[in-house]
């Protein structure tokens, strides 16, 4: 769906280059949600407004579906920017018109008909939830509703890909998730390829299915957004990761935890993509006279099921630990680690 090839793109800023997107090469499959991720100066802004050659690129290939965007001229390229919806972290709303008007307002520019405008801008506000504020102002709306009329924006030409840049780090976390929720519905709905730029990794882990961490204008490291949590490579992916898994002094509490129990087995389970944990805790309860304590852990859900890790003291006869043990080795997808036995 999108190939890039060699992307760069140079400043020259007090007799010195600046590159701020440096040979860049990227696959997207058509129809996934996927993440770029990196602190504030690695580039990631600046890449994704070369997608749609808001930036000119220095040199470098794009490709979205079979059709260069690199090699555009000016009238072809504002043709090519109607199947390239973009949402932003300010809104970049129209302040003097309503919301219905910032819809219509793209499919003006295109030459709609008035009657196909208003069906458009219509089914747009029943799909982004802003049914009863067609008539209110920017300025008469919450932070999440003016993205709400960014997103119905950005789609009103029926985009085959939509970018956003930071287009949640503007909103407090619950608004955050509920347009988070609201892309994923449109990726479902729509079949649309996401392309999402943030610097939380908590973003990621929601609703991307990849993601391609940045650092210096480079990508650093890529791959699913599971495997990226399970075994991240760079120092930068490991710091993303504890955003969300916790950091290592929180981590360290549990050493001070477990030296407190002088008997029983510590043992951690490490979850990948098994969505029920809390069923196999119940489970080895029920089914092994052992008895069970949750000490410390960290479980969170990513596209392809749960991510993280449980320390778990168990107390018991050696037999009936040595049985749950073995069942959750062979029967279920968690990985365990006896990290200390004590009798």
């Amino acid at each position: 769906m999108i190939s890039i090839e060699g992307l760069r793109k140079q400043f020259v800023a007090n007799k010195s280059t600046i590159r701020a997107v440096d040979d860049l090469s990227l696959t997207i499959k058509e129809g996934e949600i996927f993440g770029v991720i990196g602190y504030s100066g690695a580039g990631k802004s600046t890449f994704v407004r070369l997608l749609n050659r808001l930036e000119e690129p220095s040199s470098g290939r794009i490709v979205i579906d079979e059709q260069e965007i690199t090699a555009l001229n000016t009238k072809q390229l504002r043709i090519a920017r109607q199947e390239i919806g973009m949402i932003f972290q300010h809104f970049n709303l129209l302040w003097s018109r309503t919301v219905r008007d910032n819809i219509a307002f793209p499919l003006e520019i295109a030459g709609v008909s008035r009657s196909e405008r208003e069906r458009r801008v219509t089914e747009l506000i029943g799909l982004v939830g802003l049914a009863g504020r067609e008539d209110a102002y920017p300025s008469q709306l919450s932070g999440g509703q003016k993205q709400r009329v960014g997103i119905a924006r950005a789609l009103a030409n029926n985009p085959k890909v939509l970018l956003c840049d930071e287009a949640t780090s503007a909103l407090d976390p619950e608004t955050t998730n509920s347009i988070l929720d609201l892309l994923v519905d449109i990726n479902e709905k729509l079949g649309l390829t996401i392309i999402l730029i943030t610097h939380e990794m908590h973003v990621i882990r929601k609703i991307c299915n990849q993601v391609a961490v940045m650092e210096n204008g480079k990508i650093v490291e890529q791959g699913d957004v599971l495997d990226i949590f399970l075994r991240p490579q760079q120092q930068v992916t490991k710091k993303f990761v504890q955003q969300v898994m916790g950091t290592d002094d929180e981590n360290e509490g549990i050493n001070q935890l477990i030296e407190s129990y002088d008997q029983g087995r510590i043992v951690r389970l490490h979850f990948i993509g098994e969505t029920t944990n809390q069923a196999l805790i119940s489970h080895l309860a029920k089914t092994y006279n052992i008895d069970i304590t949750i000490l410390q852990g960290k479980i969170t859900q990513t596209q392809r099921g749960a991510y993280g890790t449980l320390f778990v003291r168990m107390d018991g006869e050696d037999a009936e630990l040595d049985k749950a043990i073995s069942f959750v080795n062979d029967g279920t997808s968690v990985e365990v680690e006896v990290i200390r036995d004590a009798h």
